[in-house]
């Protein structure tokens, strides 16, 4: 049973996800009683593969009113993923591939401990997106009708 904390619904929107993993996360403690309260946004969150590790950029916690004033809490830092190296290697040889990143998705609970949802992407062009509004819309059109009758 998983709890969710954060989605990046922009992910879906801007990429083609064609492999999804599920990866642990480094966090410092004021982070994990953030994330507790859901003060995560995981939008424009990408990972970066150096060195035979993965990071974790662009994802904001925003620490807590009651955070300890002795530690200075910085939101936006990189935090490091905890994958095994065979998946590591797999991914940094299909980013090498033209078009291609690694998207955070999500960001939840699993058994006590915090997960992201990381996903292969290949960049959308903008009459994909376009097509994608289209279906979106009419998917709420095709349901307002049937609502009606």
């Amino acid at each position: 049973m998983s709890a969710q904390i954060a989605v990046n619904k922009k992910a879906k929107f801007d990429y083609f996800i064609e492999e999804e993993v599920e990866s642990g996360i480094a966090l410092e403690g004021w982070e994990v009683k953030s994330l507790r309260e859901g003060k995560a946004q995981l939008v424009d969150s990408y990972v970066l593969i150096k060195n035979g590790e993965a990071f974790l950029l662009g994802c904001v916690i925003s620490p807590l009113s009651t955070t300890s004033k002795h530690s200075s809490p910085i939101s936006d830092r990189t935090r490091k993923l905890l994958m095994h190296k065979k998946e590591i290697v797999k991914f940094q040889g299909l980013l090498d591939r033209k078009g291609y990143t690694l998207v955070a998705l999500g960001l939840y609970w699993s058994k006590g401990k915090a997960k992201v949802k990381i996903g292969l992407g290949k960049g959308k062009k903008l009459h994909d997106k376009r097509a994608t509004i289209k279906d979106r819309e009419w998917k709420r059109d095709q349901e307002r009708m049937l609502k009606k009758n």
